[in-house]
């Protein structure tokens, strides 16, 4: 398991837990006749209003349809209050919003040097910031707020920029 992953497990994100309910996503189908006049099927020829642009497979005559299937929602985890809520148990004045060694120590994950550039390579960080400890910790901290929050974390958008 790499640091990033415990990151989002002590975070409370992608755990496994049995799904709360299950989904079911309704399919419809229709047939659509088509006149044999020898061209193709513009996106507007005899096809419902819901079907208009949308890619079908003509089968002789008939064109099956399919409805997209309904949004999945995501669970979002609270990761702000969680923070917060762990930053005020903390003895320690932790600046976990800005300082990626702050935010390690609060979630109890090593934050050493060692640590933290094994994560950097982990995410990705460009060769020339992995030279620069600061410049290194600035990438580190706004990309692992950035992929907390595309992993189902609620992080506000003025940390995103």
């Amino acid at each position: 398991m790499g640091i990033f992953s415990n990151i989002l497990e002590k975070l409370g994100i992608g755990k496994k837990e049995e799904p709360k309910a299950k989904v079911e996503i309704p399919r419809t189908s229709a047939k659509v006749e088509i006149p044999r006049t020898g061209t193709k099927p513009t996106a507007a020829t005899n096809l419902p209003k819901t079907q208009v642009g949308m890619p079908h497979t003509v089968v002789g005559n008939v064109i099956p349809s399919t409805v997209v299937p309904a949004a999945v929602e995501i669970p979002v985890v609270d990761v702000m209050s969680k923070l917060e809520k762990l930053a005020k148990e903390n003895p320690q004045e932790l600046n976990w919003k800005t300082s990626i060694v702050d935010l390690l120590k609060l979630l109890g994950i090593d934050s050493s040097r060692e640590a933290r550039n094994e994560l950097a390579v982990e995410l990705g960080c460009p060769e020339e910031k992995m030279k620069d400890s600061a410049q290194m910790n600035m990438w580190l901290h706004k990309t692992v707020i950035k992929k907390i929050a595309e992993n189902g974390g609620n992080i506000p958008k003025s940390m995103l920029d």
